[in-house]
């Protein structure tokens, strides 16, 4: 799971979403807080309120004042803040309200970020100083989170580190990231991990000195065991494995950080630790539950040591074992799966009730949580959630698709657990229960229909899972012959439904992503979603139209990429006719192009290239022609030098050299020059360096040393569609090779999400593709197969619409890149014969050049 989505789980329970001003009840923070004086401007940027007098003349880096606080102290700590920034004229910014900290500062909040309430701007190194010390004096005892970015100023919470001041980016390992302006004027990224670390060029204040050698005084003397690896980090500390130095036993070391890690009862990662440690107690001998140890403080933070059992999660075994997800599994396959899950269901159910003969509710059952071992023994961990009584109240944190409803306590929150955990066994989609609950007949149905399962097993899950009053939500398609028209029209009427052109962040709901890329972009924006609406003939909206041309003339460039930027929006627009706003689009990302070396088709080169050759033929005009062949030279240059492929995996459209692929074989299209075909063969083969044969036969993109990925963006899919493409132009290449492999990694059954970059909408375009191509029994029931499995994540919206899950399952998704959008296009690509699920695949523009071109020769 990425843990970056549950921060943006708090504001919606629909969306993903940022806990914006709007958002925010009667009790935000500016309500308590006095006007500002005149001269000073009050603006809000995503969740801050931005305060700075008019003639403020700040640089664009340097060291900035962070200011921790607590749920309680929040507000007393804030006005005395606001007080002494309004009085000494110092810009800064706060969080607008609780709901803001409480999601900033949750478990899974990126650690980075957390415990930040306030952040002031101190214009030189003097007032940096004065400030630290006027504040240390008023805030003298108040509590507050550890900000792990930051060094600490004295022992209240105030944090100092060194950054900028101004929004700017760069690229750095083909992604745009924050930057400030190093020793030599060029911009670097702006580093913000969990640790503090200072610039090479960067000298430390003489303020700052005695606190950092404070930092580094530590006692590693007094820390009673010798930690050898990590196992996790969550915002409210670390889980770790260890050695306890007395006796050289091995353990597992469980940190909590005070004040962090909170749940959505505000309680922190020490009070959970701490009720872990007395429900181990009282649990002590029960088998399949760890022995907990010793309970220890060092410094601020509690430790747990606890026995460190054997096994791998349950989710890791399903991983390995699942039979839909691979190719061609036979009914023996899937019943001999079938035996083993259940087994290892009554053996988790074995340990609940053996925990709930103690009296304790374990409170947070789920995949993770459940450990498999060689012999199929299973023991569970992590009781931080656990509590004793018949009568428990359901724990305010837990796994999405596992958390027991409302009114359920004590062993009932485990029971639900538990019918959960059988279902997510054989289909593993149970987040989608906490979006629509009445989707629970339609996989039940599903896995009934599937797995050789005893009877009533189905009967059991929708009496423990299905609440009490609550229907079935059907969709279109539920049907067994889909109206596929209705289909299209069901999710353009949910993506329609769902604008909100009254924000100006963004449009349509979609990934977390554009909140960071922004509410305009190809992948996760406004752009992306338009496009898919037209290509689908779906009509044009001109009401969302005005929106994007009205974001993009507010906000300034700070991406040039196609999905992820200014050349992806402005392909939109040149289509829909707001020509001049494509043209600023572009101008403005020129010199952000100028410095982009990633060479992808999601935010590097091949993007844009491919782009402006398409601005060739709508504006007629050479000079686009021109400029994307200087990007075609200077990525065949790269591609001859190109380094070997790393653990983490690249290959596939967004990120690999299939974008570059794409881009030589349109510019044969405009050439008429063949060396582009052999660039284009010699890019996938490249890509092609990064798969692996998998055991059943197919070739995927590896990831690290267990996974493997088939996906669009990063994977099979992705090679496998650009492939097509060279097929119909050069189909002697050598990478042709390989696309029967790359395709039978397409055709897996399940598919976790249903987006187009990284679920199964991308493995039925490439698949469809293929089909076209050359009409192939197989891969048409493949291509139907994943036609009719969308119905396993279709969500009823409104009387006919139908909405999608984007990544995670955790929140709807309108977006062209995980969403409805994405599907819709897939759809239409698929159904109507044309293929264009992304610009520029699909039928070769009919327009060419009118004139020769350079050639690819010796390349």
């Amino acid at each position: 799971m990425d843990l970056r989505y549950e921060a943006f789980c708090f504001a919606d329970p629909l969306f993903f979403d940022e806990q914006r001003k709007s958002a925010e009840p009667a009790n935000g923070y500016s309500g308590s807080l006095p006007a500002p004086p005149t001269g000073w401007l009050d603006s809000t940027v995503g969740t801050w309120r931005m305060l700075r007098p008019e003639a403020a003349d700040l640089p664009e880096q340097g060291w900035k004042i962070h200011v921790s606080a607590t749920m309680d102290n929040a507000r007393r700590v804030l006005s005395t803040v606001h007080e002494h920034c309004i009085r000494e004229g110092l810009a800064f910014k706060h969080l607008h309200g609780p709901e803001v900290l409480l999601a900033r500062n949750a478990k899974y909040a990126p650690r980075s970020a957390s415990g930040k309430l306030i952040t002031i701007y101190p214009p030189d190194e003097q007032v940096l100083s004065d400030t630290l010390s006027a504040l240390d004096d008023a805030l003298s005892g108040q509590p507050g989170p550890y900000i792990l970015s930051d060094l600490r100023y004295g022992s209240g919470p105030l944090y100092v580190r060194y950054g900028g001041f101004a929004e700017r980016w760069t690229e750095f390992e083909g992604t745009r990231v924050l930057a400030i302006t190093g020793p030599d004027g060029a911009l670097v990224p702006d580093h913000r991990g969990p640790s503090f670390v200072v610039p090479d060029w960067v000298a430390l204040p003489d303020c700052l000195a005695p606190h950092l050698a404070a930092r580094k005084s530590g006692d590693p003397a007094a820390f009673p065991y010798r930690v050898t690896g990590s196992l996790h980090f969550s915002n409210g500390g670390g889980v770790y494995r260890a050695v306890r130095e007395a006796d050289q036993r091995e353990v597992v070391l469980k940190e909590a950080r005070p004040h962090a890690g909170l749940d959505r009862d505000g309680t922190d990662a020490v009070a959970r630790l701490r009720r872990e440690h007395d429900v181990l107690r009282r649990l002590d001998g029960v088998p399949g539950v760890p022995a907990a140890h010793d309970l220890f403080p060092v410094w601020e933070h509690t430790f747990l040591a606890m026995e460190e059992v054997p096994g791998t999660s349950l989710g890791s075994w399903l991983a390995r074992n699942y039979p839909l997800t691979r190719l061609d599994p036979t009914e023996a396959d899937v019943a001999d799966y079938t035996e083993r899950a259940l087994a290892l269901l009554d053996r988790v159910a074995a340990v609940v009730d053996g925990i709930h003969a103690r009296g304790v509710m374990f409170g947070d059952l789920h995949a993770l949580n459940v450990l498999v071992d060689d012999d199929g023994s299973v023991s569970l961990i992590d009781f931080e959630m656990a509590a004793a009584g018949t009568d428990a109240a359901r724990p305010a944190l837990g796994a999405p698709g596992f958390r027991a409803p409302d009114g359920r306590t004590g062993p009932a929150v485990d029971r639900y657990a538990l019918a959960a955990l059988r279902l997510w066994l054989f289909l593993p989609v149970t987040p989608l229960l906490e979006l629509c609950p009445g989707r629970l007949p339609v996989l039940v149905d599903a896995v009934e229909r599937r797995f050789p399962l005893p009877a009533g097993f189905g009967d059991e899950l929708r009496r423990e899972l299905l609440p009490r009053g609550v229907g079935p939500a059907r969709t279109e398609l539920d049907r067994p012959r889909p109206d596929w028209d209705a289909v299209r029209d069901g999710l353009a009427e949910a993506i329609a439904a769902s604008a909100t052109p009254e924000r100006e962040d963004r449009l349509h709901p979609g990934d977390i992503e554009q909140f960071r890329t922004g509410g305009t972009t190809f992948a996760h924006g406004a752009a992306g979603v338009l496009h898919a609406l037209d290509v689908a003939g779906r009509g044009r909206f001109p009401e969302h139209e005005r929106w994007l041309v009205d974001a993009v003339r507010r906000a300034p460039v700070t991406r040039p990429g196609f999905l992820d930027g200014a050349h992806g929006t402005a392909h939109v627009l040149e289509n829909f006719g707001h020509h001049d706003d494509a043209d600023a689009l572009l101008d403005a990302a020129r010199p952000l192009l100028a410095q982009t070396r990633d060479h992808g088709y999601g935010g590097g080169l091949a993007g844009m290239a491919l782009n402006l050759l398409h601005f060739a033929g709508t504006r007629r005009d050479r000079e686009y022609a021109e400029r994307a062949r200087d990007l075609g030279d200077r990525l065949a240059d790269a591609l001859r030098v190109a380094a070997p492929p790393g653990d983490v995996g690249r290959a596939g459209l967004v990120d690999g050299w299939a974008g570059p692929a794409l881009l030589f074989t349109r510019l044969h299209d405009d050439t008429g020059d063949r060396g582009w075909l052999e660039l284009a063969d010699r890019a996938l083969l490249r890509d092609l360096d990064e798969c692996t044969t998998t055991d059943d036969g197919t070739a995927q993109v590896r990831d690290g040393g267990a996974r493997t990925l088939p996906y669009v963006a990063v994977g099979s899919a992705g090679i496998a569609l650009v492939a097509e493409e060279l097929a119909l132009r050069h189909p002697a290449a050598a990478c042709l090779s390989r696309q029967a492999d790359l395709l039978r990694a397409c055709t897996g059954e399940f598919v976790i999400h249903p987006g187009l970059l990284h679920g199964r909408c991308g493995l039925l375009a490439a698949l469809a593709a293929a089909d076209r191509r050359a009409p192939d029994p197989e891969l048409k029931a493949a291509v139907d197969r994943h036609l009719s499995a969308l119905a396993w994540h279709a969500i009823p919206w409104g009387e006919r619409g139908i909405a999608m899950p984007g990544n995670q399952l955790l929140r709807l998704s309108m977006d062209l890149g995980t969403g409805g959008a994405g599907v819709l296009a897939t759809v239409a690509a698929t159904l109507d014969g044309h293929g264009r699920v992304l610009p520029f695949f699909g039928a070769a523009p009919a327009w060419t050049s009118p004139e020769p071109g350079r050639t690819a020769a010796g390349r």
